[in-house]
């Protein structure tokens, strides 16, 4: 966050002399960065304040309070404290910050007060000095009366007369009568819950896609930080699609419920049309201009004249709002019951050797001498039925460590038991099974090589060695006197392991 203010804080030095131009106020470039700061601070300043208490209280030396806050219920807390947080402090300090002072006594004033009274409206009012108080807009903060600010520019009073005036107040007290500013925290606690559920299942889906595995191997980073970035861009551009299109949704259509209680408010449309038309006019010629979180200003008052021509228009849109909240509530509500409820050990089933392989193909990249991982590899192949893959691992291991008896012996059981025949070489397999032995007496290498006597037509020896085996493991025995029945039976030989 402070390399992002930082790279900030080089824009506005160099946007400094334009604004002095057009604004026509002098500044340093320090008091014109931290001007910029104050600003700005606003946007990140929830989630600094939340961060800041969640570190605070990890400190507390309470388990009880701690294991509180890692359960469900520590998220509910924490979301407690931030919707306190912006419903009591977050307007105040934003009002410092911004240098917004009280509307003066006199006419002006003493008319938005009789407004607002008639409204059932009740917060203090302020000029807000954005960009030098010129910027023709208006705003209400706030959620708790007594910490509720409703804001105009020096520039917006200026410029529009009572009536227009009172037309862009009724669209600000709309707002708050819609419980517009109630219904953005809860916007932003459903990205927040939903979110916090994609996290669990998310590296599973990652992991059994393709693509996945095709970026690894064309970036040729580690798999580990790849999945984790992986995870990370899939968030963000969750994030970047439910602001701008689900958030944006709802925030343009709550601007029009409320340019349709001013409607409702002053009996017509025109004042609120005269004010919109004067803003456009001087704001650059705006009026034909889109935006993703208000409907374009000829959009509004496009709609205003229709609302005008059939009064209807207004509780259509008033239940289009409450319907698609309804919708929104139902979808989150959806997935925090669905999602918790997935299996993530089904979705990782079958991608765990997949990524595996991505890790040890990797780590060979980084040392491509390490017999063991060859190894690994090589087993990991044959899980996977991938033969001749798992053949030409094994044999780069034991060119580098031709003692290794666990090696010799897994590519002679491969080269044994592959399932395509083509791969099968008994007469090498057994080279290998008696180096495994001459190295490494244990039951399994003897049931390898017993498998490779017995697929050289040497019966007598393979009986002999898989009676070994049973001696030296008897734990798995009874896979071995399966074996030896099979051997014995093509040998003539007694059934019975000792050979009595």
């Amino acid at each position: 966050l402070v390399v992002f203010f930082l790279l900030l804080a080089i824009m506005w030095v160099q946007g400094r002399p334009a604004y002095q131009v057009i604004f026509q106020r002098r500044y340093s470039a320090v008091g014109f960065v931290f001007s910029n700061i104050k600003a700005n601070l606003p946007i990140v300043l929830p989630w600094l304040v939340l961060s800041a208490v969640f570190d605070l209280l990890a400190l507390l030396p309470w388990p009880g309070f701690q294991e509180l806050l890692a359960s469900s219920w520590g998220d509910l807390i924490l979301f407690g404290v931030f919707v306190c947080f912006l419903a009591l402090f977050f307007p105040p300090l934003v009002r410092w910050l911004w240098g917004c002072k009280p509307v003066p006594p006199g006419p002006l004033r003493d008319h938005i007060e009789s407004f607002c009274r008639r409204q059932g409206f009740h917060s203090e009012i302020l000029y807000w000095p954005l960009f030098e108080g010129q910027v023709l807009t208006a705003a209400v903060m706030g959620i708790v009366p007594r910490f509720r600010y409703l804001m105009i520019t020096p520039a917006l009073a200026a410029t529009l007369d009572q009536e227009e005036l009172d037309g862009v107040l009724a669209h600000e007290i709309g707002h708050v009568k819609k419980l517009h500013l109630v219904l953005y925290v809860v916007l932003f606690l459903g990205f927040s819950l939903v979110a916090g559920v994609l996290v669990e299942p998310l590296p599973y889906l990652l992991l059994g896609s393709d693509v996945f595995y095709q970026l690894l191997d064309f970036l040729r980073i580690r798999p580990d930080t790849f999945l984790a970035v992986s995870a990370a861009v899939f968030l963000l551009i969750f994030m970047l699609l439910y602001f701008r299109f689900i958030f944006g949704y709802f925030i343009r259509n709550f601007e029009r419920q409320a340019d349709l209680w001013a409607f409702q408010v002053q009996g017509t449309a025109r004042p609120l049309v005269c004010a919109f038309e004067k803003i456009a006019r001087l704001s650059g010629n705006i009026r034909d201009e889109k935006n993703w979180h208000h409907f374009g200003i000829g959009e509004r008052i496009d709609f205003l004249e229709r609302c005008e021509q059939d009064r209807s228009l207004v509780r259509r849109h008033d239940r289009k709002v409450y319907l698609s909240l309804a919708l929104y509530l139902l979808t989150v509500a959806t997935v925090m019951v669905v999602v918790p409820r997935l299996d993530t050990a089904s979705l990782a089933k079958g991608y765990e050797t997949r990524y595996a392989e991505a890790v040890l193909t990797r780590k060979l990249r980084e040392e491509p001498e390490n017999s063991l991982l060859l190894q690994m590899l090589g087993d990991l192949m044959q899980k996977k039925a991938m033969e001749k893959k798992a053949i030409d691992a094994y044999d780069k291991a034991l060119r580098i460590d031709p003692m290794n008896a666990e090696l010799s012996n897994n590519l002679a059981w491969l080269l044994l038991t592959a399932r395509d025949r083509y791969l099968r070489d008994p007469e090498r397999a057994l080279t290998l099974a008696r180096t495994a032995v001459l190295l490494q007496k244990k039951g399994f290498i003897f049931d390898t090589l017993a498998l490779a006597y017995f697929a050289n037509g040497l019966v007598e020896e393979a009986v002999a060695a898989e009676r070994q085996a049973i001696r030296l493991d008897p734990e798995h025995a009874a896979y071995y006197r399966r074996q030896l029945e099979k051997f014995s039976k093509a040998a003539g030989h007694p059934k019975n392991g000792d050979g009595r």
